[in-house]
């Protein structure tokens, strides 16, 4: 009878000692707590647990990868649109994660569902499409500061689709054709503005050494005999015209005179 007494006790004393053992990984620490209060943060490695007094939390130190849910986003534009996003965060103080949040994943992902739908609001529809970098950076920016208090470390918020209506696509295209006909058009004018500019140099320079419009006159002369054109219209030259309507105003008031 004391044989088999002495048997259970000690099988008893070892599965305590046994229970009593704790081996956490490099990325694991655990927040122990000692009849319900705070004691210490353990690990890595071999730690031992006293039963019944010590319990303990373990918490995952890597970065944890995050899919935030599809919200429902009213732009500033008034444009109703759908965006996903995905945040990358880890625990950078054990005792904080437990003690100070319940759940911290399910609270570091509700606050991301609520904080990406109040940043985005802020924001029209083209910036959502062309500022992408920058609505990442404030969403992160306002993550961090907010689970600062629960120990825990937002690295990183990706938005990975922004995803819009059918007929608010159409609209899009035909704004971005819209402008694409505006830009070419200005483009056009400011190309014939800079060749009247031009035109306006070349003629002011011309008129300043009759002799290089002469020249210009023989240059047109070569380029048109080097066509294939089977006609040839030979321009008069200016000067030429100015001799003769001279020459026939002085004829016409000699004429008045012998009258």
């Amino acid at each position: 009878m004391t044989l088999s007494f002495l048997s259970i006790l000690g099988l008893f004393v070892l599965m305590l000692l046994f229970s009593a053992i704790r081996i956490l990984r490099e990325y694991e620490r655990a927040v122990v707590f000692l009849l319900g209060r705070f004691y210490s943060v353990k690990g890595p490695g071999f730690i031992i647990i006293i039963p019944f007094i010590q319990q303990m939390e373990r918490v995952d130190l890597r970065t944890i990868v995050m899919d935030v849910p599809t919200q429902d986003v009213i732009s500033r534009d008034n444009v109703s649109v759908k965006v996903n996003a995905v945040v990358y965060f880890r625990v950078i103080d054990p005792q904080k994660a437990i003690i100070q949040v319940e759940h911290f994943y399910d609270a570091t992902s509700q606050l991301a569902q609520t904080t990406l739908r109040s940043v985005l609001g802020q924001h029209e529809l083209d910036e959502m499409l062309a500022e992408r970098d920058k609505l990442n950076a404030d969403i992160q920016a306002l993550l961090d500061a907010q689970t600062d208090a629960w120990g825990i470390k937002v690295a990183n918020v990706e938005i990975k689709h922004v995803d819009i209506d059918e007929s608010m696509i159409r609209a899009i295209a035909q704004q971005a054709e819209a402008e694409r006909t505006r830009r070419a058009k200005i483009i056009h004018a400011e190309g014939e503005l800079q060749a009247s500019e031009k035109l306006l140099a070349a003629a002011q320079i011309l008129a300043q050494q009759p002799q290089a419009i002469q020249l210009r006159y023989l240059q047109t002369l070569t380029e048109i005999a080097g066509d294939k054109s089977s006609t040839i219209v030979f321009p008069l030259p200016i000067d030429l015209l100015t001799s003769l309507t001279k020459l026939v105003k002085d004829v016409a008031n000699s004429n008045k005179q012998q009258t």
